[in-house]
Protein backbone atom coordinates (compact mmCIF):
# COMPACT_ATOMS: atom_id res chain seq x y z
CA UNK A 1 0.00 0.00 0.00
CA UNK A 2 1.37 3.70 -0.70
CA UNK A 3 -0.45 7.18 0.59
CA UNK A 4 -0.78 7.97 -3.83
CA UNK A 5 -1.49 5.88 -6.12
CA UNK A 6 -1.97 2.20 -4.13
CA UNK A 7 -1.07 -0.70 -6.68
CA UNK A 8 -0.73 0.91 -9.96
CA UNK A 9 -1.88 -2.13 -12.49
CA UNK A 10 -1.48 -1.36 -16.53
CA UNK A 11 -5.43 -1.13 -16.98
CA UNK A 12 -5.76 1.59 -14.82
CA UNK A 13 -3.04 3.51 -16.46
CA UNK A 14 -3.63 6.37 -18.81
CA UNK A 15 -1.39 7.78 -21.16
CA UNK A 16 -1.14 10.78 -21.91
CA UNK A 17 -1.10 12.69 -25.46
CA UNK A 18 1.86 14.29 -26.59
CA UNK A 19 1.84 17.84 -26.04
CA UNK A 20 4.53 20.51 -26.66
CA UNK A 21 5.45 22.48 -23.31
CA UNK A 22 4.74 26.28 -22.93
CA UNK A 23 5.40 28.25 -19.31
CA UNK A 24 2.21 30.07 -17.46
CA UNK A 25 4.24 32.30 -15.45
CA UNK A 26 6.56 29.56 -13.98
CA UNK A 27 4.42 27.00 -14.35
CA UNK A 28 5.06 24.47 -17.43
CA UNK A 29 1.42 23.48 -18.94
CA UNK A 30 1.81 20.73 -21.51
CA UNK A 31 4.37 18.12 -22.08
CA UNK A 32 5.08 15.97 -19.12
CA UNK A 33 4.29 18.95 -16.60
CA UNK A 34 0.92 17.93 -14.07
CA UNK A 35 -2.28 18.24 -15.26
CA UNK A 36 -2.81 21.70 -13.71
CA UNK A 37 -6.28 23.55 -12.25
CA UNK A 38 -7.42 26.69 -13.04
CA UNK A 39 -10.27 28.86 -11.92
CA UNK A 40 -11.53 32.49 -12.26
CA UNK A 41 -12.74 35.07 -9.88
CA UNK A 42 -15.68 36.39 -9.83
CA UNK A 43 -14.90 39.94 -7.89
CA UNK A 44 -14.77 43.23 -9.65
CA UNK A 45 -10.88 43.43 -10.52
CA UNK A 46 -11.01 46.85 -9.90
CA UNK A 47 -11.51 46.37 -6.39
CA UNK A 48 -7.86 44.37 -6.02
CA UNK A 49 -8.60 43.70 -2.31
CA UNK A 50 -11.70 41.77 -2.91
CA UNK A 51 -9.96 39.95 -6.01
CA UNK A 52 -6.60 39.50 -4.01
CA UNK A 53 -9.15 38.18 -0.71
CA UNK A 54 -10.76 35.28 -3.34
CA UNK A 55 -7.60 34.23 -5.10
CA UNK A 56 -5.74 33.73 -1.87
CA UNK A 57 -8.97 31.52 -0.89
CA UNK A 58 -8.47 29.84 -4.20
CA UNK A 59 -4.57 29.38 -3.41
CA UNK A 60 -5.43 27.72 0.04
CA UNK A 61 -7.79 25.05 -2.25
CA UNK A 62 -5.10 24.55 -4.48
CA UNK A 63 -5.38 26.22 -7.41
CA UNK A 64 -2.19 26.44 -10.27
CA UNK A 65 -3.60 29.11 -12.29
CA UNK A 66 -6.22 32.21 -11.82
CA UNK A 67 -8.00 33.74 -14.28
CA UNK A 68 -8.94 37.39 -13.90
CA UNK A 69 -11.66 39.39 -16.11
CA UNK A 70 -9.86 42.83 -17.53
CA UNK A 71 -13.09 44.14 -19.64
CA UNK A 72 -12.18 48.22 -18.25
CA UNK A 73 -9.46 50.21 -17.51
CA UNK A 74 -10.07 50.23 -14.09
CA UNK A 75 -9.80 46.53 -13.88
CA UNK A 76 -5.93 46.60 -16.18
CA UNK A 77 -4.68 49.50 -13.64
CA UNK A 78 -5.96 47.24 -10.45
CA UNK A 79 -3.97 44.31 -12.26
CA UNK A 80 -0.54 45.03 -11.41
CA UNK A 81 -1.50 45.05 -7.67
CA UNK A 82 -3.36 41.71 -7.91
CA UNK A 83 0.21 40.64 -9.76
CA UNK A 84 2.15 41.35 -7.36
CA UNK A 85 -0.02 40.14 -4.46
CA UNK A 86 -1.00 36.43 -5.94
CA UNK A 87 1.26 33.70 -5.61
CA UNK A 88 -0.06 32.18 -8.63
CA UNK A 89 0.32 33.21 -12.40
CA UNK A 90 -2.69 35.27 -13.32
CA UNK A 91 -4.47 34.97 -16.62
CA UNK A 92 -6.30 38.15 -17.98
CA UNK A 93 -9.38 37.56 -19.58
CA UNK A 94 -9.43 39.47 -22.71
CA UNK A 95 -12.16 39.65 -25.40
CA UNK A 96 -12.84 42.51 -27.88
CA UNK A 97 -10.73 45.18 -27.24
CA UNK A 98 -6.76 44.84 -28.15
CA UNK A 99 -5.54 47.65 -25.52
CA UNK A 100 -6.37 45.76 -22.40
CA UNK A 101 -4.60 43.00 -23.52
CA UNK A 102 -1.50 45.37 -24.06
CA UNK A 103 -2.37 46.55 -20.44
CA UNK A 104 -2.52 43.61 -18.74
CA UNK A 105 0.72 42.32 -20.21
CA UNK A 106 2.25 45.37 -19.27
CA UNK A 107 0.65 44.82 -15.97
CA UNK A 108 2.43 41.35 -15.23
CA UNK A 109 -0.27 39.21 -16.52
CA UNK A 110 1.19 35.45 -17.25
CA UNK A 111 -1.18 34.94 -20.10
CA UNK A 112 -3.59 36.45 -21.84
CA UNK A 113 -7.19 34.92 -23.18
CA UNK A 114 -7.77 36.62 -26.05
CA UNK A 115 -9.42 35.32 -29.45
CA UNK A 116 -6.82 36.82 -32.26
CA UNK A 117 -9.37 37.30 -34.66
CA UNK A 118 -11.71 39.22 -32.13
CA UNK A 119 -9.73 42.00 -31.48
CA UNK A 120 -9.64 43.83 -34.72
CA UNK A 121 -7.31 44.45 -37.42
CA UNK A 122 -4.29 42.17 -38.31
CA UNK A 123 -2.01 45.82 -36.71
CA UNK A 124 -3.78 45.42 -33.65
CA UNK A 125 -3.29 41.63 -33.76
CA UNK A 126 0.55 42.45 -34.18
CA UNK A 127 0.68 44.86 -31.43
CA UNK A 128 -0.69 41.73 -29.23
CA UNK A 129 1.47 40.07 -29.60
CA UNK A 130 4.43 42.31 -29.45
CA UNK A 131 2.97 43.13 -25.64
CA UNK A 132 2.81 39.14 -25.30
CA UNK A 133 6.43 38.81 -26.47
CA UNK A 134 8.10 41.96 -24.82
CA UNK A 135 6.82 40.55 -21.34
CA UNK A 136 6.93 37.15 -21.53
CA UNK A 137 2.97 36.52 -21.41
CA UNK A 138 1.66 33.55 -22.93
CA UNK A 139 -2.14 33.42 -25.17
CA UNK A 140 -4.95 31.19 -24.42
CA UNK A 141 -7.03 31.14 -27.35
CA UNK A 142 -10.23 30.36 -26.23
CA UNK A 143 -12.90 29.12 -28.73
CA UNK A 144 -16.95 28.75 -27.34
CA UNK A 145 -20.07 27.51 -29.22
CA UNK A 146 -21.94 30.44 -27.86
CA UNK A 147 -19.73 33.22 -29.26
CA UNK A 148 -18.38 31.44 -32.85
CA UNK A 149 -18.13 33.86 -35.62
CA UNK A 150 -20.87 34.53 -37.92
CA UNK A 151 -19.01 33.25 -41.01
CA UNK A 152 -18.48 29.94 -39.29
CA UNK A 153 -22.12 29.46 -38.36
CA UNK A 154 -23.28 30.43 -41.72
CA UNK A 155 -20.81 27.47 -43.01
CA UNK A 156 -21.87 24.86 -40.70
CA UNK A 157 -25.68 25.83 -40.07
CA UNK A 158 -24.97 25.79 -36.05
CA UNK A 159 -22.41 24.92 -33.46
CA UNK A 160 -20.38 21.70 -33.79
CA UNK A 161 -17.11 20.07 -33.42
CA UNK A 162 -15.82 21.06 -36.87
CA UNK A 163 -16.70 24.38 -36.32
CA UNK A 164 -15.03 25.05 -33.27
CA UNK A 165 -12.20 23.44 -34.42
CA UNK A 166 -11.98 25.54 -37.58
CA UNK A 167 -12.58 28.52 -35.48
CA UNK A 168 -9.31 27.57 -33.65
CA UNK A 169 -7.17 26.76 -36.51
CA UNK A 170 -8.02 30.03 -37.96
CA UNK A 171 -6.93 31.95 -34.51
CA UNK A 172 -4.21 29.66 -33.88
CA UNK A 173 -2.33 30.57 -37.63
CA UNK A 174 -3.13 34.46 -37.10
CA UNK A 175 -0.20 34.21 -34.33
CA UNK A 176 1.84 31.50 -35.95
CA UNK A 177 1.96 34.67 -38.53
CA UNK A 178 3.65 36.55 -36.25
CA UNK A 179 6.15 33.55 -35.29
CA UNK A 180 4.57 33.77 -31.96
CA UNK A 181 4.06 29.55 -30.33
CA UNK A 182 3.72 30.09 -26.59
CA UNK A 183 -0.15 29.05 -26.81
CA UNK A 184 -2.59 26.60 -25.61
CA UNK A 185 -6.36 26.17 -26.68
CA UNK A 186 -9.74 25.50 -25.47
CA UNK A 187 -12.87 24.61 -27.74
CA UNK A 188 -15.45 24.83 -24.79
CA UNK A 189 -18.93 24.22 -25.49
CA UNK A 190 -21.58 23.78 -22.40
CA UNK A 191 -23.11 20.68 -24.46
CA UNK A 192 -20.75 17.89 -23.27
CA UNK A 193 -21.34 15.68 -26.70
CA UNK A 194 -20.26 18.67 -28.62
CA UNK A 195 -17.49 19.46 -26.50
CA UNK A 196 -15.35 16.29 -26.00
CA UNK A 197 -15.69 15.55 -30.05
CA UNK A 198 -14.57 18.93 -30.76
CA UNK A 199 -11.50 18.44 -28.12
CA UNK A 200 -11.23 14.82 -29.86
CA UNK A 201 -11.12 16.67 -33.14
CA UNK A 202 -8.41 19.06 -32.16
CA UNK A 203 -6.48 17.04 -30.39
CA UNK A 204 -5.25 15.27 -33.31
CA UNK A 205 -5.00 18.41 -35.34
CA UNK A 206 -2.54 20.47 -32.98
CA UNK A 207 0.66 19.91 -30.91
CA UNK A 208 -0.23 22.63 -28.49
CA UNK A 209 -1.19 22.22 -25.13
CA UNK A 210 -4.95 22.04 -24.34
CA UNK A 211 -7.08 23.47 -22.05
CA UNK A 212 -10.02 21.78 -20.98
CA UNK A 213 -13.54 22.41 -20.09
CA UNK A 214 -17.37 22.11 -19.92
CA UNK A 215 -18.37 26.13 -20.22
CA UNK A 216 -21.81 27.54 -17.82
CA UNK A 217 -21.83 23.95 -16.97
CA UNK A 218 -24.34 24.80 -13.73
CA UNK A 219 -24.12 24.77 -9.94
CA UNK A 220 -22.35 23.10 -7.89
CA UNK A 221 -24.06 19.43 -8.34
CA UNK A 222 -25.17 19.79 -11.80
CA UNK A 223 -22.16 21.23 -13.39
CA UNK A 224 -19.81 18.95 -11.53
CA UNK A 225 -21.66 15.88 -13.26
CA UNK A 226 -21.44 17.22 -16.24
CA UNK A 227 -17.69 18.47 -16.44
CA UNK A 228 -17.09 14.82 -14.53
CA UNK A 229 -17.97 13.36 -17.68
CA UNK A 230 -17.02 15.42 -20.68
CA UNK A 231 -13.50 16.32 -18.73
CA UNK A 232 -12.92 13.28 -17.02
CA UNK A 233 -13.78 11.34 -20.52
CA UNK A 234 -11.04 13.67 -22.26
CA UNK A 235 -8.92 13.15 -19.57
CA UNK A 236 -8.95 9.53 -19.35
CA UNK A 237 -8.08 9.40 -23.13
CA UNK A 238 -5.04 11.32 -21.94
CA UNK A 239 -6.10 14.66 -23.92
CA UNK A 240 -5.81 17.76 -21.24
CA UNK A 241 -3.03 19.56 -20.12
CA UNK A 242 -4.92 21.75 -18.01
CA UNK A 243 -8.18 22.11 -16.95
CA UNK A 244 -11.30 24.63 -15.28
CA UNK A 245 -14.20 23.18 -14.08
CA UNK A 246 -16.84 25.67 -14.50
CA UNK A 247 -19.63 25.88 -11.81
CA UNK A 248 -22.13 28.58 -10.65
CA UNK A 249 -20.11 28.40 -7.26
CA UNK A 250 -17.26 29.79 -5.51
CA UNK A 251 -14.28 29.71 -7.60
CA UNK A 252 -12.49 27.47 -4.76
CA UNK A 253 -15.32 24.72 -5.17
CA UNK A 254 -14.18 24.64 -8.59
CA UNK A 255 -10.54 23.79 -7.44
CA UNK A 256 -11.63 21.29 -5.07
CA UNK A 257 -13.97 19.84 -7.42
CA UNK A 258 -11.20 19.75 -10.40
CA UNK A 259 -8.35 18.06 -7.91
CA UNK A 260 -10.99 15.82 -7.13
CA UNK A 261 -11.64 14.62 -10.75
CA UNK A 262 -7.50 13.86 -11.31
CA UNK A 263 -7.20 12.14 -8.01
CA UNK A 264 -10.09 9.76 -8.83
CA UNK A 265 -8.09 9.38 -12.30
CA UNK A 266 -4.77 8.56 -10.67
CA UNK A 267 -3.22 11.90 -12.50
CA UNK A 268 -2.58 14.25 -9.44
CA UNK A 269 -2.25 13.58 -5.53
CA UNK A 270 -3.44 16.53 -3.26
CA UNK A 271 -4.85 15.93 0.54
CA UNK A 272 -7.53 13.27 1.73
CA UNK A 273 -8.39 10.76 -0.99
CA UNK A 274 -11.60 9.72 1.14
CA UNK A 275 -13.21 6.48 0.32
CA UNK A 276 -16.77 6.33 1.91
CA UNK A 277 -20.23 4.25 1.74
CA UNK A 278 -23.56 5.74 0.88
CA UNK A 279 -24.65 4.36 4.43
CA UNK A 280 -27.56 2.20 5.29
CA UNK A 281 -29.62 0.49 8.13
CA UNK A 282 -26.53 -1.74 8.76
CA UNK A 283 -24.54 1.89 9.70
CA UNK A 284 -22.90 1.89 13.38
CA UNK A 285 -22.49 6.12 13.08
CA UNK A 286 -23.85 8.67 10.90
CA UNK A 287 -21.73 7.85 7.98
CA UNK A 288 -23.25 11.12 5.92
CA UNK A 289 -22.61 13.70 8.54
CA UNK A 290 -19.12 12.43 10.03
CA UNK A 291 -17.83 12.25 6.01
CA UNK A 292 -19.35 15.77 5.71
CA UNK A 293 -17.56 16.91 8.70
CA UNK A 294 -14.18 14.88 8.12
CA UNK A 295 -13.86 16.54 4.83
CA UNK A 296 -14.44 20.38 6.23
CA UNK A 297 -11.99 19.98 8.96
CA UNK A 298 -9.46 18.19 6.44
CA UNK A 299 -9.08 20.88 4.32
CA UNK A 300 -5.78 22.40 4.97
CA UNK A 301 -4.08 18.76 4.67
CA UNK A 302 -2.37 19.02 1.44
CA UNK A 303 -0.38 15.93 1.88
CA UNK A 304 -1.63 13.04 -0.24
CA UNK A 305 -3.08 10.25 2.22
CA UNK A 306 -6.57 7.81 1.88
CA UNK A 307 -8.93 7.66 4.71
CA UNK A 308 -11.93 5.07 4.39
CA UNK A 309 -14.80 5.87 6.65
CA UNK A 310 -17.56 3.34 6.69
CA UNK A 311 -20.32 2.59 8.97
CA UNK A 312 -20.41 -1.59 9.33
CA UNK A 313 -18.06 -4.27 8.77
CA UNK A 314 -19.36 -5.72 5.52
CA UNK A 315 -16.99 -4.01 3.40
CA UNK A 316 -15.07 -1.65 6.17
CA UNK A 317 -12.18 -4.25 6.78
CA UNK A 318 -11.90 -4.66 3.41
CA UNK A 319 -11.64 -0.94 2.13
CA UNK A 320 -9.01 -0.42 5.30
CA UNK A 321 -6.61 -2.18 4.24
CA UNK A 322 -6.08 -0.27 1.28
CA UNK A 323 -5.83 2.92 3.04
CA UNK A 324 -3.23 4.83 5.35
CA UNK A 325 -6.47 5.43 7.97
CA UNK A 326 -9.48 3.37 8.57
CA UNK A 327 -12.63 3.80 10.42
CA UNK A 328 -15.69 1.08 10.53
CA UNK A 329 -18.35 1.16 12.54
CA UNK A 330 -19.10 -1.55 15.08
CA UNK A 331 -21.58 -1.88 17.98
CA UNK A 332 -22.82 -0.06 20.86
CA UNK A 333 -20.84 3.24 20.12
CA UNK A 334 -17.35 1.94 19.92
CA UNK A 335 -15.81 1.69 16.20
CA UNK A 336 -12.70 0.07 15.40
CA UNK A 337 -9.81 2.10 13.94
CA UNK A 338 -7.23 1.09 11.38
CA UNK A 339 -3.59 2.21 10.80
CA UNK A 340 -2.19 1.27 7.50
CA UNK A 341 -4.77 -1.60 7.31
CA UNK A 342 -4.29 -3.33 10.01
CA UNK A 343 -6.85 -3.42 12.62
CA UNK A 344 -5.54 -1.18 15.88
CA UNK A 345 -7.87 0.19 18.42
CA UNK A 346 -11.35 1.60 19.25
CA UNK A 347 -12.58 4.52 19.19
CA UNK A 348 -16.15 5.58 20.73
CA UNK A 349 -19.03 8.04 19.37
CA UNK A 350 -17.94 10.67 21.01
CA UNK A 351 -14.09 11.23 20.84
CA UNK A 352 -14.74 9.96 16.75
CA UNK A 353 -14.42 12.84 14.41
CA UNK A 354 -11.43 14.50 16.74
CA UNK A 355 -9.35 11.42 16.90
CA UNK A 356 -9.99 10.85 13.45
CA UNK A 357 -8.47 14.66 12.19
CA UNK A 358 -5.68 13.73 14.76
CA UNK A 359 -4.13 10.69 13.56
CA UNK A 360 -4.82 12.36 9.53
CA UNK A 361 -2.76 15.09 10.74
CA UNK A 362 0.09 13.05 12.15
CA UNK A 363 0.12 10.79 9.07
CA UNK A 364 0.28 13.53 7.06
CA UNK A 365 3.01 15.36 9.23
CA UNK A 366 5.16 11.52 9.21
CA UNK A 367 4.82 11.42 5.50
CA UNK A 368 5.81 15.16 5.17
CA UNK A 369 9.25 14.53 7.30
CA UNK A 370 10.05 11.25 5.25
CA UNK A 371 9.67 9.20 8.57
CA UNK A 372 7.81 6.33 9.62
CA UNK A 373 6.09 6.53 13.01
CA UNK A 374 4.80 3.18 15.15
CA UNK A 375 0.97 2.81 15.70
CA UNK A 376 1.25 3.75 19.53
CA UNK A 377 3.03 7.06 18.80
CA UNK A 378 0.40 7.74 16.03
CA UNK A 379 -1.69 7.06 18.86
CA UNK A 380 -0.40 8.91 21.37
CA UNK A 381 -0.29 11.94 19.13
CA UNK A 382 -3.93 11.97 18.66
CA UNK A 383 -4.91 11.65 22.34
Amino acid sequence: MTTENPSLRPWRDIERRKSRQIMVGDVPVGGDAPITVQTMTNTPTSDAKATIDQIRRCEEAGVDIIRVSCPDVESTAALKQIVRASRVPIVADIHFHYKRGIEAAEAGAACLRINPGNIGSADRVKEVVDAAKANGCAIRIGVNAGSLERDLLEKYGEPCPEALVESALDHIKLLQDHDFHEYKVAVKASDVFLAVAAYMQLAEAVDCPLHLGITEAGGLIGGTVKSSIGIGNLLWAGIGDTIRVSLSAEPEEEVRVGYEMLKALGLRTRGVRVVSCPSCARQGFDVIRTVQTLEERLQHINTPLSLSVLGCVVNGPGEARETDIGLTGGGKGKHMVYLSGVTDHHVEDADMIDHIVKLVEAKAAEIEAGTSISADDAKEQAA
